[in-house]
């Protein structure tokens, strides 16, 4: 038995979450969740600290990032040391978390879509285009035509 497409399910979680941007940022709230997130990105890399910072430090050209600076960037206590958009760019690089630029703009009512996830999302928007030229080209064809040519 087919389930009926309105039936929710319960178990269910959308790959690629509707979101509701924020009214209001709640900018300890958020900067704790960056730095858990930065901190996961770490525990779950395959590189240590001081490799990660080497790497950030690569990748922006300069001649090094401490372990202590990175340390600071991912420790909740330390409010004073909130991160660049520019070397969290070389965190994101040099740890392979992707998925940290979502949890970035998700507050803002943003879907991050990585590589041929882009793809998906443009199959969608072409399937939306033929469904409403489909309801177009029924609503002419419910209209009677009435030739005239060929009639004296």
């Amino acid at each position: 038995m087919k389930p009926d497409p309105a039936q929710l399910d319960l178990f269910l979680e959308p790959v690629f979450p509707v979101r509701i941007p924020a009214s209001r940022i709640d900018i300890e709230r958020f900067r704790a969740k960056i730095k858990r997130a930065m901190a996961r990105a770490i525990r779950e890399c395959p590189f240590d600290r001081p490799t990660i910072a080497a790497r950030m430090a690569q990748y922006l050209g300069l001649p090094g990032i401490s372990k202590a600076t990175l340390d600071a960037y991912t420790a909740e206590s330390k409010q004073g040391h909130d991160i660049t958009l520019v070397r969290f760019a070389a965190f994101v690089h040099a740890t392979g978390a992707r998925r940290l630029w979502d949890d970035v703009v998700a507050d803002q009512g943003v879907t991050v879509l990585i590589g041929d996830e882009a793809r998906l999302a443009e199959i969608g928007r072409i399937l939306q285009e033929q469904d409403a030229i489909k309801a177009r080209l029924r609503a002419i064809r419910a209209a009677r035509v009435e030739i005239k040519r060929g009639r004296i």
